[in-house]
C-alpha cells in the first residue's frame, strides 16, 4: 500500500467516527476518497476536511442533474491536499429549488464556481455574497445544463438592422431544420458506412 493510499484509508476510518450520521456513504475509489454527507452538514464536513485533515485546495464545485430522483441534484466539491498529495470528492443532495450552504467563507474562490453552478442548474446556495448569473445573459431563461431544458433553448439572440440593438425573440424553427441526418457525413471514410452504400449503388 503507497503512503496516499495509508492517508486516505486512516481519513476515511476517522470520518464516520466524527460524524455518525452526517455520512451516509465512504469509500475510496481509483486513489481518491468519495464522501456522500447530508446537505445539512456539508459545512461542517468540508470544514473539517480543510482545517483537520489539510484539504487547503478547492479545486471545484459543479453539479449532476438526476431529474427523477426527488433529491434532483448532485453538489459536488473536489479537494485537493497538497501537502499529502491526495484528493477527496464529497457530494450533497439537494431538491429542486432547494438550497445549500455557500462555502464562499472557506474558499473565497467557490464564489464564481457555485454561481457557475447556479447559472448552470440552479442550484441556489444559501449566504452567497453575490449569486447571479456568470456564463448567460441576465435575462436568460432556465438553465442549460439540466437534462430537461431543450437543445434549442427558449430565446434567440440576433441584432435588428431597423432597430439598431439587439433583441430577444422565442425560438423559431422551421420544419426542415428538425430533420436531423446522424449518418457520417465522411461518405466513404468507415467501413460500412450508410453513405458510402448510397453512393457507390448511385455510381
Amino acid at each position: 500500500m503507497n503512503a496516499q493510499l495509508e492517508k486516505l484509508e486512516a481519513i476515511l476510518g476517522r470520518m464516520p467516527e466524527k460524524f455518525g450520521n452526517s455520512i451516509t456513504h465512504i469509500e475510496i475509489r481509483n486513489q481518491e476518497l468519495s464522501i456522500l454527507a447530508q446537505a445539512s452538514k456539508i459545512i461542517d464536513v468540508l470544514s473539517y476536511l480543510q482545517k483537520i485533515e489539510g484539504f487547503s485546495t478547492l479545486i471545484d464545485i459543479t453539479a449532476v442533474d438526476f431529474p427523477e430522483s426527488p433529491e434532483r441534484f448532485a453538489v459536488v466539491y473536489h479537494l485537493l491536499s497538497m501537502n499529502n498529495n491526495i484528493r477527496v470528492r464529497v457530494k450533497a443532495f439537494v431538491p429542486d429549488g432547494g438550497s445549500i450552504a455557500s462555502v464562499v467563507a472557506l474558499w473565497p474562490g467557490a464564489n464564481w464556481f457555485e454561481r457557475e453552478a447556479f447559472d448552470m442548474y440552479g442550484v441556489l446556495f444559501e449566504g452567497h455574497p453575490d449569486l447571479r448569473r456568470i456564463l448567460t445573459d441576465y435575462g436568460f431563461e432556465g438553465h442549460p445544463l439540466r437534462k430537461d431544458f431543450p437543445l434549442t433553448g427558449y430565446q434567440e439572440v440576433r441584432y435588428d438592422e431597423e432597430q439598431k440593438r439587439i433583441v430577444y425573440e422565442p425560438v423559431k424553427l422551421v420544419q426542415e431544420f428538425r430533420n436531423f441526418d446522424f449518418l457520417s457525413p465522411w461518405e466513404g471514410m468507415l467501413p460500412g458506412d450508410e453513405k458510402a452504400k448510397t453512393s457507390e449503388g448511385a455510381k
